[in-house]
C-alpha cells in the first residue's frame, strides 16, 4: 500500500483515482498521523491508496471525507483514523471480506464496537454514493453520530459486514470518555425518528433495537443485524 501525506488545499488540486481500496485519513497530529500510515503500510497486505490529509483549516473528518469520497474513484473507499494501531494483514483481509457481495459497509475491528459500528469502515462505492446523493456521510453532523447512522442504515439492509481480523484499533486514551457533541445527538434522534429521510428499513425504525429516547451510548446494539463477513479465500 502506498502512502501519500497532503494538505487540504493540496488533496484539493486533483481527483485521486485508485484501483482497488483508497482510504483517507484526516489528522491533525503530524507525528501520530506518520506512525499510524506506516504501520498501516506495512502491515497491509495488499495494494492500495492511503491519502493522509493535514486539517491544518480544521474542515474537521466528516467534512474531509464527504469532499474526497466525492473527488476520487475507486472500488471501495475506507476511512480511517490517525491514531489507529493496524493489526497484520488487515487490508488484505478487509478486502477478502468485502467479496461478499452483500456486504456493502465493513466494520474495522476497532476494539470496542466489535462490528455493531464502523468507526474504521471500507464501503463498497457503488452503493455508498446512493446513499446521500454523493456524500459518504450525512453532512450536517459536525463531529458525531455520521458513523452510527451509516452503520444503522446497512444494517437495516442487511448490508453491515464485521471482519474481525481486520484490526485498527484507536488508541486514544480519551475515546471512550469523550463528551459527544449535543447538536449531533439531537439531529441524531430527530433523524431516527424520521427514519433517515426513509433510508431506514421500516422493521429497523419500529423496533429500534435498543434505541428509547436520548442515548446513553453513541449507538443501539446491531449485532443482530451485522453479519459476519466470510474470511478471505
Amino acid at each position: 500500500m502506498k502512502i501519500r501525506f497532503v494538505n487540504s488545499a493540496q488533496s484539493r488540486l486533483r481527483k485521486w483515482r485508485c484501483d482497488g481500496a483508497l482510504l483517507v485519513m484526516p489528522f491533525t497530529d503530524a507525528v501520530q498521523a506518520e506512525r499510524a500510515a506506516g504501520l498501516m503500510a506495512m502491515r497491509a497486505a495488499a495494494p492500495g491508496l492511503l491519502l493522509a490529509i493535514h486539517d491544518e483549516a480544521r474542515e474537521g473528518f466528516i467534512g474531509i471525507l464527504n469532499r474526497l469520497f466525492m473527488n476520487s474513484d475507486s472500488t471501495f473507499f475506507g476511512y480511517v483514523a490517525q491514531d489507529a494501531f493496524a493489526g497484520r494483514c488487515w487490508l488484505n483481509n478487509a478486502l477478502g471480506a468485502m467479496k461478499s457481495g452483500r456486504v456493502q459497509l465493513l466494520a474495522l475491528n476497532d476494539g470496542r464496537w466489535f462490528g455493531t459500528l464502523a468507526v474504521c469502515g471500507l464501503v463498497r462505492r457503488s452503493w455508498a454514493k446512493q446513499v446521500y446523493e454523493g456524500s459518504l456521510f450525512f453532512p450536517d453532523y459536525r463531529r458525531d453520530y455520521a458513523d452510527t447512522e451509516l452503520s444503522m442504515i446497512a444494517a437495516s439492509q442487511h448490508a453491515l459486514g464485521y471482519a474481525h481480523d481486520s484490526v485498527l484499533i484507536k488508541l486514544g486514551c480519551k475515546t471512550d470518555s469523550r463528551k459527544l457533541e449535543e447538536p449531533d445527538r439531537l439531529l441524531f434522534e430527530a433523524r431516527f425518528e424520521a427514519g433517515f429521510d426513509g433510508r431506514l428499513a421500516p422493521a429497523f425504525q419500529k423496533h429500534g433495537f435498543g434505541f428509547r429516547g436520548p442515548l446513553a451510548s453513541p449507538v443501539p446494539d446491531l449485532r443482530c443485524f451485522a453479519q459476519k463477513a466470510s474470511p478471505p479465500v
